[in-house]
């Protein structure tokens, strides 16, 4: 059976073939269709062999919730929640973005759900679930018809304390399906059953805005193809194409997911369970940290301006893509990003009607990308590139060659900033972590990353445009489940009937999915803070019985992770108590993974390379330009030269070299 990955980017559509049967693993990029990125997953499954009924399994890693998210496309969204909290999303939680040196200046964006679309129904639960006042079935039929007459096509419903019971969520979404037939409904106690009314609400939110457009998006897709579908989680597992319509929100953060997941298990191989992974496409960059061979999850992330308490592979994003656009700022200065020409028009190199240079017209302009991407499938014009960047430069009074490289310089910095977010604001050393770079912009910066941020060493691995496709073949079908218990005296019986209660949920979902329950596994996790603080931290919990031992392990797992992120810890202070909050089971339904083959050792010497005039350490030299396919285990390109393959193109910059390891990497470091 063929197994094909499908990552939905914003420039290019990547697409990994995986052969079950003799482990060949065959790869292409096709131009992404923005308009409707179904156009360009189809194309780039009939390249894999689809027309001809040989794939049996297809993984898709899309874009499509969180562009809409990001976009603000969230028109027609309706509110429901307890009455008298109407204005809990203008509330929210005061957050200044950039602390209050910018709080003069910050106008605070609109909600995700206007005041006009929200509204209150009477009922009242307290924190344990008991019933204050009786749920208002008049009110909700009343509120259900004041949407069907504004045309609201879906609706998210957060009741108060609905965590510790979903009885009037659950007859309020039933009122919305008899009076508004058709409308898409999310209810919080579903989609985030934990406390926190403002992130539960947002969250719910979040799910409902995306619920049509995913549906329809992936309802079209799996009508086409007549075969599995699974898509990509932001929490580093896979959900059938048929649960969308019933978890959309969990899609979100889909494709980066999948290329962090991908990078994990290439540095894996290779001997590196501790590394930094950056993914550079036309778009974006994302970072994240790996740390003994897993990447770190979160549930305090978010898409945009919206938090998102799901689970999801702790990624941080930046504008810094081929595509970001460079610009001159009112104050005059030199600005890249995070304005991208995306996939169309495109760069000006492009020649689609771009009018604004970009990092990729200054790599082309400086000779550091060839003249033609894909193996030659799309040509570039280096003279349009030069026109933007001398335009550009006489905006700044500089050479064109000074434009450019400060154009690439700006972008590296960006990348960089990024990766010190998720390591050196939160206690790791940067360079302790070796990288790893992919995408078709990624390792276009390796050297001067390793300049800036001092890493012992960069892996470009074989074919780096195409990870995030390839990391979709590598991820188990997952599902998350949470359930808020507060209390600092944790009752083992109650705790170990919330952990049933959530491990029936997840084995209710892996079958669906199709896995027998001798294939379930389910890991336990928890969520505990000292008494008096406002955020917890979630550690692993072990299977068994909750006993008095497993408190115990759980807490002790508590002090040791506080203690790693915070620097100090409560372990002998009986005056700080521990608090649990939250206990949550993941139920995993594992999949077989493709294996990377180490490729055969080359006899003789490496083909003779190639020769092309481009621009290193300020001025111009004729650089040595490889083709990655003639590099063998054991080879050595010391720069300045250029490494060339499809999809991708990794500039050695003079004083660096790069070293072909045993699983065809290519492992960057100081001469």
């Amino acid at each position: 059976m063929i197994r094909v990955g499908v990552d939905t980017g914003g420039t290019f559509t990547d697409v990994v073939a995986f052969d079950e049967g003799t482990g060949e693993v065959r790869v292409t990029k096709t131009p992404s269709t923005p308009e409707d990125p179904a156009v360009a997953f189809l194309a780039g499954l009939r390249w894999a062999g689809g027309e001809a009924g040989e794939v049996g399994a297809v993984c898709h890693g899309t874009t499509v919730a969180t562009n809409r998210l990001l976009e603000g496309r969230v028109g027609g969204l309706g509110f429901v929640t307890t009455e008298g909290f109407e204005f809990l999303l203008e509330i929210g939680r005061q957050s200044v973005p950039d602390g209050y040196g910018n709080s003069y200046f910050w106008v605070k964006p609109e909600r995700i759900v206007p005041v006009r679309l929200v509204r209150g129904v009477g009922g009242r639960l307290d924190h344990r679930g008991r019933e204050v006042r009786p749920f208002d079935d008049e009110g909700a039929v009343r509120v259900a018809r004041e949407f069907r007459e504004l045309g609201v096509g879906a609706v998210g419903v957060c009741f108060l304390h609905s965590y510790a019971d979903p009885a009037h969520e659950e007859r309020m979404r039933e009122v919305l399906a008899r009076e508004c037939p058709g409308v898409a409904v999310s209810i919080s106690s579903e989609v985030l059953r934990e406390y926190r009314e403002y992130e539960r609400a947002v969250t719910t939110l979040v799910d409902a805005a995306v619920k049509p457009h995913m549906s329809r998006y992936i309802g079209r897709i799996a009508a086409e193809l007549d075969r599995p579908l699974h898509v990509m989680k932001s929490n580093g597992g896979m959900l059938s194409a048929r649960e969308v319509a019933r978890q959309p929100i969990t899609t979100v953060l889909s494709g980066p997911a999948a290329g962090a997941l991908g990078a994990a298990l290439i540095a894996r191989t290779a001997g590196y369970d501790s590394v930094i992974t950056l993914d550079g496409g036309g778009t974006s960059t994302d970072v994240a940290i790996v740390q003994d061979g897993e990447p770190a999850i979160t549930t305090e992330g978010g898409v945009g301006r919206y938090p998102c308490k799901i689970p999801m592979i702790d990624i941080v994003t930046v504008g810094a893509g081929g595509g970001s656009v460079a610009w001159i700022s009112p104050e005059g200065t030199l600005k890249v990003g995070p304005r991208s020409a995306g996939a169309d028009p495109g760069p000006m190199c492009y020649r689609r009607g771009g009018a604004e240079p970009t990092v990729t017209d200054a790599h082309v302009m400086l000779g550091g990308v060839p003249p033609r991407l894909l193996g030659g499938g799309i040509p570039l014009d280096p003279d349009a590139a030069r026109e933007g960047i001398e335009a550009l430069a006489g905006g700044l009074g500089l050479a064109p060659e000074r434009a450019a490289t400060g154009v690439l310089e700006i972008n590296a910095w960006n990348q960089a900033n990024a990766i010190r977010q998720v390591t050196v604001r939160r206690g790791l050393d940067v360079r302790d972590f070796p990288m790893v770079v992919f995408g078709g912009s990624g390792p276009l910066a390796a050297c001067r990353l390793i300049d800036i941020l001092g890493p012992p060493a960069v892996l470009v691995p074989a074919s780096p445009g195409t990870v995030s496709a390839f990391g979709l073949l590598t991820v188990d079908v997952k599902n998350d489940y949470v359930r808020t218990y507060v209390t600092d005296d944790l009752d083992p019986a109650r705790a170990e009937a919330i952990l049933a209660e959530l491990e029936a949920l997840a084995a209710g979902a892996l079958g669906r999915e199709g896995f027998p329950r001798e294939r379930h596994v389910y890991l336990r996790e928890a969520d505990l803070r000292y008494h008096g603080q406002a955020y917890e931290v979630r550690v692993p919990a072990p299977a068994g019985p909750v006993d008095a031992r497993w408190r115990e392990t759980v807490t002790a797992r508590f002090h040791e992770a506080h203690e790693r992120l915070y620097g100090y810890g409560y372990r002998d202070d009986p005056r700080h108590r521990v608090e649990w909050v939250n206990l949550r089971v993941s139920g995993v339904g594992p999949i077989s993974r493709p294996r990377l083959r180490r490729p055969p050792r080359r006899e003789g010497p490496p083909a003779a390379p190639a020769v092309r005039r481009a621009f290193f350490a300020g001025g111009w030299v004729d650089t040595p330009v490889h083709r990655r396919a003639d590099l063998g285990p054991g080879d050595v390109v010391r720069g300045p030269a250029i490494v060339e393959e499809f999809g991708s193109t990794l500039p050695v910059h003079p004083g660096f070299r790069a070293r072909v390891d045993d699983h065809a990497n290519l492992v960057v470091t100081r001469d």
